[in-house]
């Protein structure tokens, strides 16, 4: 843990965090090229969920002709699909950390347990409450504009990108999907904390201040569907099937992995495996910051921007203040 003098922390990674380097000047390409081969190579989320994207395609995703009309056959079996990856991820991330706890305390950034009650809750208790909005009507929204999607690119209505014909953009399309979850997320998050968007949508996601696994996706019907609407990027700038299926899932995905609590999972005393951000830890205990991502700067930008420092935790005290006073 870094001495930084930032109190009620179990864990912090190392302070102040840094943003991409694709945004700092002037620029450092050596830092660059690390910046990407630390979000992809190797053992990562996105490799990960690259991966599952391509097997949802190979062995669980009817055919593109198949779904130029809507059946229940279909419909359904993509509807399990994403019902198990939802179980098989968050459920293994919860027994990982908080069931079988096996890595105890290390690298958990709250030191606090998660709720076992709570009024606030509408299952009585925070696991089942967020399992409850994560797999209901969560799975419905995600399986709904796969539906969507799938329909409108099987019938001619957004462009097919194929890898003969468009190799480099559909490489590319990996890569910018996450840049623009970025931006996307962090113009989405400032809107629903506007105060009548937060008191009757965004409450529910933070009902939880510390999170687990199942936090990620807790969230207003409406809210999820503000979120995952971020893929109908694609019915402009077209689409191979994989990149539906990647693009849902990563939004899906990690909402769980990056609220584990935990900086990682760590196996023989290493970190192998980057999941839970602290930049966004931080968001669910102080409320008005971080709103944003690493990828693109946007809260260094616009002045919300914690940087894990008791400088920046003054900084944005003051800030909370004024916007309470306002």
């Amino acid at each position: 843990m870094s001495d930084t003098g930032l109190k009620g922390w179990n864990h912090m990674p190392e302070v102040p965090l840094k943003v991409s380097p694709f945004f700092i000047w002037p620029p450092n390409p050596v830092e660059m090229v690390k910046w990407v081969w630390n979000s992809w190579a190797l053992i990562s989320e996105k490799l990960i969920i690259l991966g599952l994207a391509w097997a949802s395609l190979i062995w669980f995703q009817p055919p593109l002709e198949e779904t130029k009309t809507f059946a229940v056959g279909w419909i359904a079996q993509m509807y399990l699909r994403n019902l198990v990856l939802a179980l098989a991820v968050g459920g293994a991330l919860h027994l990982w950390f908080y069931t079988f706890s096996a890595q105890g305390q290390a690298l958990k950034y709250d030191p606090r347990p998660l709720m076992v009650n709570g009024k606030q809750f509408t299952l009585g208790g925070q696991v089942r409450d967020n399992m409850f909005w994560t797999l209901g009507p969560g799975v419905l929204i995600w399986t709904a504009y796969e539906v969507i999607l799938f329909w409108a690119l099987a019938n001619g209505h957004m462009p097919l990108l194929t890898w003969a014909a468009h190799p480099v953009w559909f490489i590319a399309l990996f890569l910018l999907i996450p840049v623009w979850e970025s931006f996307y997320f962090y113009c989405i998050h400032r809107l629903i904390h506007i105060p009548v968007l937060y008191r009757h949508i965004h409450y529910l996601h933070h009902r939880n201040i510390n999170v687990g696994p199942w936090s990620g996706m807790s969230m207003h019907p409406i809210e999820q569907m503000i979120f995952l609407g971020s893929v109908f990027i694609h019915l402009l700038i077209g689409a191979h099937p994989v990149h539906i299926l990647f693009h849902l899932q990563y939004y899906f995905l990690t909402a769980m992995s990056t609220h584990t609590g935990y900086q990682g999972l760590l196996i023989k005393d290493k970190n192998r495996l980057n999941l839970g951000t602290f930049h966004h830890q931080m968001h669910h205990r102080y409320f008005e910051c971080n709103y944003g991502s690493l990828e693109i700067p946007w809260d260094k930008w616009m002045g919300t921007f914690h940087d894990g420092t008791v400088e920046a935790n003054d900084r944005m005290a003051d800030r909370r203040k004024r916007i309470m006073g306002r």
